[in-house]
């Protein structure tokens, strides 16, 4: 009997550690880090030896290093949009056709469409609390100025405090400005063509050629003239009109002030987890660093070994450190999943009025932001969860940041919708070393809306072959990036077309510099065929949805501007300092 009951104790004891385990597997606290226009090559833990970043370095050591994460899209919005959806951005509309692939202005009619259905809103059903700080950039409004339709709370978001668009340099003054040459190129040719029409005019109608109304004239003329005020006064303003901070639907500061704004964002982020120790919940920390305009507040600047832009990247790594230091505080890190990531690769064509260098490193990958080179959308991928995740480990298997959201919603015991196709596949088999393969046979990498290259990685290989249809220009052309435009573009002249496509194998060649052909690469014709069946069974899947970035959606339209006080103030309003903020107005 004595031997029975031990032994009926040892059973107990060992479902009672099973239940546990399984608990802790089960519904975990969440916490997304995404950096913006961060290079992979800015991180100690991926091998930078001159930027300090110690407490991302304790998320990779104490966690799974991911070393061929793959952004969705090499731009902000539709990377975003795949990372909150885990769909490629062409299926939910939110990849341009047109050369502008990102939200520009606050008062867009365009933004992830409400049907989409993102891991936020499946966690908030599931009990989550759910809050997203800092940067959106996924649309606003749609009919009027208070609609919210884009907003981050119709996405599953109970609280949000941040951005609604993105970091400018028009947003700091002394920065420059990422639109003024951009509009005067664009203003030249239709400025130039209208003043010769009228000129034209005027001349045969003071010759008696051809009459033409004064009035058809004046209606010209005030068109021309109230269109050329709307312009002037947008840009003139387009640091109040597109650069604020909110609170859920309230603006708080317009326009945005940089002075501690990393400190004001982490401490927002450190306040949610402290009302939300009981019970799960999900944090997405998106910060504004290191997107240009770059700032730092004075306990950082001036302090690292790369200017500015070192500088915000040590502060935003202080930000890391004090949220894994308020889950010790709370005795939460054994049950949180945190991971940190960018939304592409760095944005190597920044650099200041004063030539300093604005833009991060990508490592030994070539190109970077807006291109489908391995410098524009591979990223870093941390994952850390203590005695789940084992800690120290790097997996070199092509993962996607879309994998997030199938990865969450398994977490949370909810269940992956059924009426859509969902691009992402669950990391956890993976992260726990359930498995070795990545479920990422291929991977389609969209250059805006077109396809740009594809990625396969066969069942039976170590290789990781990849194709390109087409590349960017580079200016100048034995650089590393597009430096004479800005970003690099998706179409026309700002492209060459490869037929036969450029073919490279990554695993040999991560730097992508010598294409093969057939002569070095016997299975040539044969890799091209099995890519291109790969491209019709994708192209199959995709359904015509409305453009979300069309110019129509871009555009800024005044009645959705959202403003504190009055176009008469400058929209202008600072309630972080004190007093509380009012309902917005229409501008």
């Amino acid at each position: 009997r004595r031997k029975m009951g031990l032994l009926l104790l040892l059973i107990i004891c060992l479902c009672a550690i099973n239940s546990v385990k399984t608990h802790s597997v089960s519904k975990p606290n969440i916490i997304l880090l995404m950096a913006d226009d961060l290079g992979i090559g800015d991180l100690g833990c991926y091998g930078n030896r001159t930027l300090r970043t110690p407490n991302i370095d304790r998320l990779a050591e104490g966690g799974v290093t991911l070393t061929q994460h793959i952004a969705a899209s090499p731009l902000c919005t539709p990377s975003r949009a795949a990372f909150l959806t885990g769909r490629y951005p062409i299926r939910s509309g939110m990849a341009a056709f047109s050369r502008v692939g990102v939200f520009l202005f606050s008062a867009s009619s365009g933004g992830l469409p409400s049907e989409e259905i993102t891991f936020s809103k499946l966690l908030k059903q599931k009990g989550y609390a759910t809050a997203l700080i800092g940067k959106w950039h996924l649309g606003m409004n749609c009919e009027s100025s208070n609609d919210f339709c884009h907003h981050p709370h119709s996405h599953g978001f109970d609280y949000f405090y941040g951005l609604p668009v993105t970091n400018f340099r028009d947003c700091k003054p002394g920065q420059g400005s990422v639109f003024l040459k951009g509009v005067q190129k664009a203003l030249v040719i239709p400025i130039q063509i209208t003043g010769i029409a009228l000129v034209s005019l005027a001349i045969v109608q003071y010759s008696g050629l051809l009459k033409v109304p004064f009035q058809a004239l004046g209606y010209c003329l005030l068109i021309i003239t109230i269109s050329l005020v709307v312009l002037i006064f947008f840009f003139y303003h387009f640091r109040h009109l597109n650069c604020f901070l909110m609170r859920d639907h309230q603006i708080i500061q317009q326009p945005l002030s940089y002075e501690n704004l990393t400190q004001r964002l982490t401490k927002e982020a450190m306040q949610f987890i402290g009302r939300n120790t009981n019970a799960p919940f999900l944090l997405v920390l998106s910060y504004l660093h290191v997107h240009t305009a770059l700032y730092a507040s004075e306990n950082f600047k001036g302090k690292s070994k790369h200017g500015l832009y070192g500088d915000a990247v040590e502060e935003m790594d202080w930000s890391v450190g004090q949220v894994l230091d308020v889950l010790e505080k709370y005795n939460l890190s054994d049950k949180t999943l945190v991971y940190f990531t960018s939304d592409q690769g760095a944005h190597v064509e920044e650099i200041s009025s004063a030539g300093e260098v604005h833009g991060g490193y990508n490592g030994m990958y070539k190109g970077g932001k807006s291109t489908n080179w391995e410098g524009g959308i591979r990223v870093p991928g941390l994952l850390r969860w203590p005695g789940v995740v084992q800690a120290g480990t790097y997996i070199d298997e092509p993962t996607s940041n879309m994998d997030i959201f199938p990865t969450v919603i398994k977490l949370a015991d909810a269940q992956l919708p059924a009426d859509r196709i969902i691009d992402g596949h669950d990391l956890l088999p993976l992260l726990r070393g359930k498995v070795t393969r990545s479920k990422h046979e291929f991977l389609f990498h969209y250059c805006n809306a077109y396809l740009n290259a594809v990625r396969w990685h066969p069942g039976n290989s170590e290789s990781v072959w990849k194709v390109f249809f087409f590349t960017p220009n580079f200016s100048p052309e034995d650089s590393n990036g597009c430096y004479d435009s800005h970003v690099c573009f998706c179409h026309g002249g700002f492209i060459t077309r490869h037929d036969p496509p450029l073919l490279f194998d990554l695993s040999r060649d991560p730097e992508e510099k010598v294409p093969l052909t057939p002569e070095t690469e016997s299975r040539f014709y044969e890799i091209l065929r099995v890519i291109h069946q790969a491209i019709d069974n994708h192209t199959r899947s995709l359904h015509a949805v409305p453009n979300q970035l069309s110019w129509d959606n871009l555009l800024w339209k005044p009645w959705l501007q959202l403003c504190c006080s009055s176009v008469f103030q400058s929209c202008y309003c600072d309630y972080e300092s004190g007093g509380s903020p009012v309902d917005v107005q229409l501008g």
